[in-house]
């Protein structure tokens, strides 16, 4: 049977377990996610279906299951595992998508390599997930394709499939048109996604850089632009847009984007922060740092993420606030963000060289100013931080949305807290009461830190309880139904079933 709903991710929608020698598929380690939220959605159709890849030594290999049936608590759904090669996911997904696409969608140029991208393997990949969506698509279906790394698959499955529906979502920055034209592949990619019939990003800054993107290489036309919701039109940040295009009109079609900001699970943050297992956590912690105020800082070991420039911030803490000493402490978790990539081996090295000597010159026998961590946290043990922290520093140089302030402001059911909150950073747009900072500006980092340290009870409490309310409105759930309403339709079996 055809599927109604097909989702097109990257991601297999589960972790594959061996136990006694057989496969089994559990549920993702961390349920406060977008993929849950993306199965959620299979429970409203006839039949879902997802596509996915999955390391295969020899796709040829008849002993290789291409497609799995899953029976959850989501309901049943078809997953599509489209057995790639080791050479083929280096090729497509760490160099072209890593090397070539990463730092220009992030504004930097500098760090663009061109050289070695194999378009030939790209464009093969793409055409894969294409041809699967068109297999598993009913008549009229929805397909709901995901990122940067498959930006070829909407032009190819229109070609294969004109009746379906087409949606991206852009979970990345999309940059404006003189950075996205350096890639020479960029008419073709523009025309793909303008195959689609909606196509969403974040916040509306996106979306504007995009049509700009667009418009410099092809004849699209504007056809309806929109005041942005007063929600996204703070003036105080770096990404604020005060209208947005939302109709684009190319070859005879319209395209409609929908700027969305992805969210969090509130309810499940909720949940793990309420929980005796966190609270019994929580007062280990609290007991370890005695009267220290404890700054945190997550993220993953990526240029984008600043987290040299955080280091060198508090470096010059210390240094202009010796009262300081010994009564705070910042905990640094970098996670590895991909594994033999050098560029990712280099930022590990410094934060590591950077760390230590600000612990060899500040810290002392009973403390140490930076505690930096560089494996995954497991989510119980960081919500637990998350509420004994009394500030969270995060300060990205440039990032899509960001989903750790946003669970850092779920997790604190106390309204307590501060968020510092670079201005960079997608959520800024929404998040208009955390202290925005500017990671470019030595000045702006090292006074919004100091401020943040230093407010008073009742300000930390209004601006915490007023940032919560935003998380709560915007959480992952209204995401992905503001996205799917973009088609103009209610999402219920009955009017997808109608449509």
């Amino acid at each position: 049977m055809s599927s109604n709903l097909v989702i097109v991710y990257h991601r297999q929608p589960y972790e594959e377990v061996e136990i006694n020698g057989k496969i089994e598929y559990h549920e993702n380690k961390s349920p406060n996610g977008i993929v849950p939220t993306l199965k959620s959605f299979f429970g409203r159709f006839d039949k879902g279906a997802w596509v996915a890849w999955k390391h295969a030594e020899d796709p040829s290999n008849p002993d290789f299951e291409r497609v799995i049936e899953i029976d959850d608590q989501y309901g049943k759904y078809t997953v599509t595992r489209l057995p790639l090669t080791p050479e083929q996911v280096t090729s497509f997904y760490h160099i072209s998508s890593k090397e070539a696409f990463w730092p220009i969608l992030h504004g930097f140029k500098e760090r663009y390599n061109y050289d070695p991208v194999d378009w030939p393997t790209f464009r093969e990949v793409n055409w894969a997930f294409a041809e699967a969506a068109a297999a598993e698509a009913a008549e009229g279906a929805v397909v709901w394709v995901h990122d940067y790394n498959l930006w070829l698959v909407p032009g190819y499955l229109r070609t294969l499939r004109p009746d379906v529906k087409i949606s991206f979502f852009h979970h990345t920055p999309f940059p404006s048109a003189d950075m996205f034209n350096v890639l020479p592949w960029r008419k073709e990619i523009l025309e793909s996604l303008l195959a689609c019939d909606v196509v969403g990003f974040h916040i509306p800054r996106y979306a504007n850089n995009f049509v700009s993107a667009a418009r410099s290489l092809l004849e699209v036309e504007t056809l309806k632009r929109e005041k942005v919701h007063d929600e996204l039109s703070a003036q105080t940040t770096a990404l604020s847009e005060q209208s947005v295009v939302t109709e684009i009109g190319y070859e005879g079609r319209v395209i409609r984007l929908q700027a969305s900001a992805v969210g969090v699970d509130v309810d499940y943050i909720e949940k793990v922060a309420t929980s005796a297992e966190t609270a019994e956590r929580l007062a280990r912690i609290k007991e370890e740092l005695g009267e220290r105020k404890l700054i945190l800082s997550v993220g993953r070991t990526d240029y984008t993420k600043g987290g040299i420039e955080q280091l060198q911030s508090f470096e010059r803490l210390m240094e202009a606030r010796p009262d300081l000493r010994g009564k705070i402490r910042l905990m640094h978790v970098s996670a590895a963000a991909n594994a033999n990539m050098t560029a990712y081996e280099e930022i590990q090295h410094d934060l590591e060289h950077l760390a230590g000597m600000i612990n060899g010159r500040y810290g002392t026998f009973d403390w140490q100013p930076v505690s930096l961590i560089s494996r995954p946290i497991p989510f119980r043990d960081l919500v637990a931080y998350y509420q004994a922290a009394d500030v969270a520093w995060i300060t990205p140089l440039a990032d899509g949305m960001n989903l750790v302030c946003k669970e850092y402001c779920a997790a604190r059911m106390d309204n307590d807290g501060v968020l510092v909150l670079s201005e960079f950073a997608g959520a800024a747009v929404e998040l208009g009461f955390a202290v925005h900072t500017n990671p470019f500006s030595h000045k702006s980092m090292d006074q919004g830190i100091q401020y943040a340290l230093s407010l008073p009870d009742t300000e930390r409490h209004g601006r915490m309880k007023a940032n919560r309310e935003i998380v709560r409105r915007h959480d992952v759930r209204f995401w992905a139904e503001d996205q799917m309403k973009a088609f103009g339709h209610d999402m219920t079996s009955d009017s997808w079933a109608a449509g």
